[in-house]
């Protein structure tokens, strides 16, 4: 059974929609399982003003009856709040007369909007940057909420932190994921070392002062994934493909890393490959996860550990040089609402798109059409490893 989805909606527009396929009968879920994520997504420090005015909140329109799914597709609906303000620009039917032109011609260095508009044939920008935009991740989240369920019934759990933001980077922390994590999520930055997040903050005020923006790096990792999710037998069943295609899909995000990642081209392999163990308490196990919890494309027991670039956001108090679509006279390029930073926020995004992609190859290795067939399909695999 393949765990699919699609999402619809524009920034400004009246709602973000998502339906998603592929879900077993008999899931426990709730709307209350997906908003705790849909708020975790709007911190952050150097947000922008958009998040004061969102509360976001998704609606289970179909394919979940009394608190289980059905097996059918899954609705999703998440309204926008400040679509009272955007009622005329935004409108699906033709605006009054008397409304205000909003017409965006101005590219942003960095954004879709000219290559969008030239793909599209739009001459009014706004038609691309509101698709475009990061609030279509909102609607991300929400599926992956259902993702994560799916994936806690089997005891598979995901977190993120934020590991670097405008050149300010975390060293290696010693300490468990529970740890990370509880850290994490109590701080501003969604960073796990107390000492870096000041450094953090002070650089995010720095960039915010000087009307610039700044990128960085966050670290998804996942938990009590079992030996066997993704294959090596073709290019596009390679999990560590799936993860990097799909971390890469998010918005601002143009680098994605698996276990050492790039650091692996610098080191001997006798300082990057792990070596394999046996007990017979533990079986077959490492002493290190340099792989990051793939191997050939196949997981191996170990935490998944996927780090993904974000980029500056493209929208600058201070913009950059630009040139008019209508005009093609040099302009200074047009000024969106926006943040400053949005690294912490990239990293639930970033959890979002992991869960969904291993919610996927579960299914690809378990799946059945209800919840207890898969239980009995996962079981039955557990007690095959434990003969090796």
């Amino acid at each position: 059974m393949a765990f699919r989805f699609l999402t619809a909606g524009e920034s400004h527009g009246e709602a973000l929609t998502a339906v998603i396929d592929g879900v077993p009968a008999g899931l426990p879920l709730t709307e209350a399982d997906i908003n705790e994520d849909l708020a975790r997504r709007q911190r952050g420090y150097g947000r922008g003003g958009r998040m004061k005015i969102e509360q976001d909140q998704v609606h289970i329109s179909a394919g979940v009856r009394w608190g289980l799914t059905l097996g059918s597709p899954i609705s999703l609906t998440i309204k926008n709040r400040d679509w009272e303000n955007w009622r005329s620009t935004m409108s699906v039917g033709a605006p009054p007369p008397d409304a205000p032109a909003k017409t965006v011609t101005r590219p942003r260095p960095g954004h879709a909007d000219l290559a969008g508009a030239m793909k599209y044939a739009h001459h009014d920008i706004r038609n691309v940057l509101e698709r475009s935009s990061a609030r279509e991740t909102t609607a991300r989240v929400a599926v992956a909420g259902v993702a994560k369920r799916l994936l806690a019934e089997f005891g598979i759990t995901i977190l993120s932190h934020v590991v670097e933001i405008g050149g300010v980077r975390v060293q290696t922390l010693e300490i468990p994921w529970d740890e990370i994590r509880r850290r994490a999520e109590g701080s501003e930055v969604r960073c796990a070392d107390p000492g870096v997040e000041q450094a953090m903050i002070e650089a995010i005020d720095r960039a915010k002062a000087a009307g610039d923006t700044l990128g960085g790096v966050f670290e998804v990792v996942a938990l009590g994934c079992p030996v066997g999710l993704g294959s090596y037998v073709q290019w596009d069943r390679k999990l560590d493909g799936l993860l990097a295609q799909a971390v890469c899909s998010i918005h601002a995000i143009k680098g994605a890393e698996l276990g050492l990642g790039f650091e692996a081209a610098r080191r001997p392999g006798s300082q990057v490959h792990d070596e394999i163990m046996f007990d017979k308490d533990a079986g077959f196990h490492r002493g290190s996860n340099s792989a990051g919890g793939l191997e050939g494309g196949v997981t191996n027991g170990q935490p998944v550990v996927v780090r993904a670039v974000m980029k500056p956001i493209s929208t600058l108090r201070k913009p950059l040089r630009s040139v008019d679509l209508s005009t093609k006279a040099a302009v200074e390029a047009v000024v969106e609402r926006s943040d400053v930073c949005a690294v912490p926020a990239a990293g639930v995004v970033g959890e979002a798109m992991v869960a969904i992609v291993l919610a996927g190859a579960f299914l690809d290795k378990f799946g059945g059409d209800s919840m207890d067939e898969i239980r009995r399909n996962h079981q039955a695999y557990l007690e095959y490893l434990k003969g090796w």
